[in-house]
């Protein structure tokens, strides 16, 4: 195995010309299982099936925070089917689980800490006779008061929902002279609502008992290889002996990097001896995996009255829920990106986030970056009006660009085309107002494309158009000195008398395309048109979360590595064989090429039955944690940027809300395939979309009043409107290929974007998202 630290692409040119090979980078190749997917035919995680498999429940609390008096479970043991019931006291190693901390229990211990903990297991014969024995437990509790607000649960005297207090995390970033005097202030306090990720494919999977008494698990998840130390931990079994499998992922968003099923059907299984398959039902899913941390962020913006930005102070305070989960991740993207891609010279940003009896809060796509970006480009515009300028004017002269310095003392060093952003999507052509002629020919609007639509709650009366701007900045990648890497293996031989490649790694595939990119490398390095992607699992070393838009750079980078060796190796071989220096060699067109003496030999006849294969290492260049008290340091390895214009007519009697077009501009280093990225980009935005206008999970006391997706809205193809895209490709000499993380800045900047259009088009403040219809005309 080879470890390759932390280098980019290298700058020599290639020694293979893939891009005469049909799919390889640059290309839009079709994703394979897409066919599959829109067909029906794809097997996901709950389609899996083996023979006398059992079915797993889980009893969970309805209460927010209770004690358990006790627990009576003679009534499910007496349903016939029944082949287990266990409790906390029946987990046989460690009996807690984390990301970051291990501070949530597999199944509580006596301490109910959010409305859906965990409290039994059970194994039956059948789903709904699980379902049963769940039901007929009796559990003795009292019900206590539940801590429900972020910001009072950390005032002193307020009551602990962990022992040691309710801060998880307070993230300090001072540059400058934050008082320093500005002409203009605008001080604003923003809330942001707790959304779902809202995947259509719920929690599932399968747990195998294994001859040799370890447990094989198959699995829809983010991270295969912190799932596997996470299980070994609580099963008391070597990490060797729990091996996991990705099984058909149907959408995460960050919602698969916690556990939830895994532990459980693996103590299942393991106790009856019989595979047991679990899934969520979708309310089930609404408790079973963490959401987007609720945020109230106060700011004060100061800039001088030609419109230069003097200072950025902020206060934030994200709810992370009865458990750690990644908030202090998320705090540290909140506060070190918390003053937009704006040169400041002078921030004070102060960032906590703190446990509640409201459901655990992690990663969502954005990833702090979203609850930010909403007060700070609110700020912006407001700072314009105050500034007698145009809402992208203000940001133009403020703008960011390579070579500026972060808050953090971080120096941009790749490109940062902040301003060329926001200029195209004001100058792309703003929609016009389709019409239809009405009696007489006088021109009438489309019902269709009028808010509230075909229900004909207006003909255009009360109608006004708004446009609203948004950019946001998000980091690529871990950050903060986290040991960021992935393993790829590659393997090259002859199958049926042509070359073919095999790539390996544990990263998984969850709807972004990483199998397609990973072949598409493979082609452009080895110039292999036949490339097979094998099942990502625990049997190759770890490639690292599907996060943090980190997928393409760091797994992209590792097969680019391992195949740069692969092609290391064919070089030798043919150095031996012909007796011509290896520097001397290329690979063009499927042939081995020399320099000096012209082509030596296909591809197919030089291996012959010869196999070479390499595994790699690969990690891109570190990061640096933040000085604790001045939040200064290198933290991050790669920043990307998008920027939105909305179009929105606004009904101001009812308050409803149409988006009728949004166009977004975004750097991507290199489109490694267009029509992927396209898609990310769509897809992201349309997840900030739902957060403005409709997605919220609501919660009252601790306890969630929607669980279900007739009360929690999300955007159907109804909803989302024409998007037009500009891409460009600006690339980062750091990276692979030049390229930038894509799906998160989408779903960044579109959020302030359409509430910017609608306080445009009503006149109202709008500080809350998802905008109600009741503060659209004036009744909050």
């Amino acid at each position: 195995m080879t470890t390759v630290p932390g280098a980019p692409a290298p700058a020599a040119p290639p020694r293979v010309t893939g891009e005469t090979v049909a799919g390889g980078v640059g290309a839009s190749v079709l994703r394979p299982d897409g066919t599959l997917k829109v067909t029906g035919e794809f097997a996901f995680s709950s389609d899996l099936w083996m023979a006398d498999m059992l079915w797993g429940a889980t009893l969970r609390s309805p209460h927010p925070r209770a004690r358990i008096r006790s627990m009576d479970i003679s009534g499910a043991l007496r349903i016939p089917g029944v082949a287990a019931v266990l409790d906390h006291d029946d987990v046989p190693g460690r009996k807690t689980y984390g990301l970051e901390s291990a501070d949530q229990p597999v199944l509580a211990g006596g301490v109910i800490r959010y409305q859906g903990e965990p409290l039994l297991i059970i194994a039956a014969d059948h789903p709904e006779t699980a379902r049963r024995a769940a039901a007929a437990v009796t559990v003795d509790y009292q019900v206590l008061t539940p801590v429900s607000d972020a910001e009072a649960a950390l005032r002193p005297g307020a009551e602990q929902v962990h022992t040691g207090g309710n801060l998880v995390r307070h993230v300090r970033i001072r540059r400058g002279d934050p008082q320093a005097s500005a002409d203009i202030m605008v001080r604003g306090r923003y809330q942001v609502g707790m959304q779902d990720q809202a995947f259509l494919g719920p929690e599932s999977g399968l747990a195998v008992p294994a001859e040799d008494g370890g447990i094989e698990l198959y699995v829809a998840t983010q991270w295969l290889h912190v799932d596997q130390a996470q299980i070994a931990a609580s099963l008391g079994l070597p990490e060797d002996k729990v091996r996991l499998v990705l099984a058909g992922v149907g959408g995460a968003f960050g919602a698969r990097e916690d556990l939830s099923m895994q532990i459980h059907a693996c103590l299942l299984a393991l106790r009856t001896g019989r595979p047991v398959k679990m899934v969520y039902s979708r309310e089930e899913s609404f408790f079973g995996h963490v959401h987007r941390h609720p945020a109230t962020l106060y700011y004060e913006h100061g800039s001088t009255a030609d419109g230069r930005l003097v200072s950025v102070c902020a206060r934030v305070y994200l709810d992370g829920g009865a458990y750690m989960s990644s908030s202090p991740a998320v705090a540290a993207n909140a506060a070190t990106l918390g003053a937009g891609p704006y040169d400041v010279p002078n921030v004070a940003i102060d960032v906590y986030a703190a446990y509640t009896n409201n459901p655990p809060c992690g990663a969502m796509r954005g990833f702090g970056a979203v609850q930010a970006c909403f007060a700070y480009e609110s700020q912006m515009d407001e700072c314009a009006r105050r500034a007698g300028l145009d809402p992208v004017e203000f940001r133009l002269r403020n703008a960011m660009s390579q070579g500026s310095v972060m808050p953090t003392g971080q120096i941009v060093d790749s490109a940062a085309p902040v301003a060329e952003l926001l200029r195209r999507v004001r100058d792309a052509p703003l929609p016009a107002r389709p019409m239809l002629g009405g009696q007489a020919g006088a021109a009438v609007p489309d019902l269709r494309e009028l808010p509230g639509g075909v229900s004909n709650t207006t003909h255009g009366e009360g109608v006004v158009r708004g446009v609203g701007y948004g950019i946001g900045i998000k980091n690529v990648g871990f950050s903060e000195g986290f040991d960021d890497y992935s393993t790829a293996r590659v393997r090259l031989e002859v199958v049926a008398g042509e070359p073919a490649v095999t790539v390996h790694t544990a990263a998984a595939e969850v709807g972004q395309g990483l199998v397609t990119v990973q072949a598409q490398i493979a082609r452009t390095e080895l110039g292999v048109e036949q490339v097979v992607i094998r099942t990502a699992d625990t049997t190759v070393g770890s490639a690292g979360s599907s996060s943090a838009s980190r997928q393409t750079y760091v797994t992209g980078g590792a097969v680019q590595a391992a195949c740069a060796a692969v092609r290391a190796g064919v070089f030798a071989l043919a150095a031996r064989r012909y007796g011509v220096p290896p520097g001397d060699l290329a690979l063009t067109d499927g042939k081995v090429v020399s320099q000096t003496a012209g082509v030596l030999a296909d591809l197919g006849a030089l291996l012959g039955d010869e196999v070479i294969e390499e595994t790699v290492i690969w990690r891109h260049r570190p990061t640096f944690p933040l000085d604790p008290e001045t939040g200064q340091g290198s933290a991050h390895v790669q920043y990307a940027f998008a920027a939105h214009r909305a179009v929105v007519d606004v009904d101001t009697e009812l308050g409803l809300v149409k988006v009728v077009e949004l166009a977004t501009a975004q750097d991507v280093g290199k489109a490694m395939n267009p029509l992927a990225v396209a898609g990310q980009i769509h897809g992201g935005t349309a997840q900030g979309l739902g957060l403005a206008l409709m997605e919220e999970i609501q919660v009252s006391g601790g306890a969630v009043r929607n669980p279900s997706f007739t009360d929690y809205l999300i955007p159907t193809i109804l909803d989302m409107p024409p998007m037009k895209l500009d891409i460009l490709e600006l690339a980062d000499p750091h990276a692979p290929y030049g390229l930038r993380g894509v799906g998160e800045p989408p779903t960044i900047s579109s959020t302030p974007a359409i509430v910017a259009a609608i306080r445009a088009a009503t006149g109202r403040p709008l500080t809350r998202v998802p905008v109600r219809p009741d503060e659209i005309v004036g009744m909050e």
